[in-house]
């Protein structure tokens, strides 16, 4: 898998996320909300990995995770993340409702449509989103 292909990923993952939400399927909307954050800090890290180059292993081995907080460091993205964070309060606030997600999510199944529609306005928002600020770094 590439850049481009998690990038596309990513913006597929929340509209099938919003997809499901609008059909009341909150557990599935939710779960794909958050692999939508998963794949964009992927393709960010990916951007670290140069072409013919030797790939670096504790960089890969650190990407082969779920939890979005190592792969929002493994990307190199933590300290501008926190300044931005400073500059913008509603993107500190997207972030604790996404920080939630898990992988296992996907195992749950009462999920209410708050709490799948709150995850996708979080990653969403076209101005404090947490997937609106990652594109400008993948």
């Amino acid at each position: 898998m590439n850049k481009s292909e998690l990038e596309q990923l990513a913006e597929i993952r929340l509209s099938e996320a919003r997809f499901l939400l609008e059909v009341n399927a909150y557990p599935g909307a939710y779960y794909l909300a958050g692999y939508a954050v998963e794949c964009a800090l992927k393709a960010c890290i990916a951007k670290q990995v140069k072409e013919n180059d030797f790939p670096n292993k504790a960089l890969a081995n650190a990407s082969y995770t779920h939890n979005l907080t190592k792969l929002l460091g493994t990307a190199g993205l933590e300290k501008k993340f926190k300044e931005q964070e400073k500059k913008d309060e509603n993107l500190e606030l997207n972030w604790a409702v996404v920080n939630l997600w898990e992988e296992t999510s996907r195992y749950e199944v009462s999920i209410e449509k708050i709490k799948a529609k709150d995850l996708i306005n979080a990653i969403g928002n076209k101005k404090s989103g947490i997937l609106t600020w990652l594109k400008k770094y993948w």
